[in-house]
C-alpha cells in the first residue's frame, strides 16, 4: 500500500513540474490576423 502511495505522489509531483515547466517554456501566444469585412447599409 505504502508503494501504491508513493508511486501516486511520484506521478502527481511529475505532472505538476510538467504544468509548470509547459506554463513558463511553451509559446501559448494565439496566432493574430487583421480581419476586414465590408458593410453595405440600406438606410431609407
Amino acid at each position: 500500500m505504502v508503494r501504491l502511495l508513493k508511486a501516486l505522489v511520484f506521478i502527481i509531483f511529475i505532472s505538476f513540474v510538467g504544468l509548470v515547466g509547459f506554463a513558463y517554456l511553451g509559446d501559448m501566444d494565439p496566432e493574430q490576423q487583421t480581419v476586414t469585412q465590408s458593410l453595405t447599409l440600406d438606410v431609407d
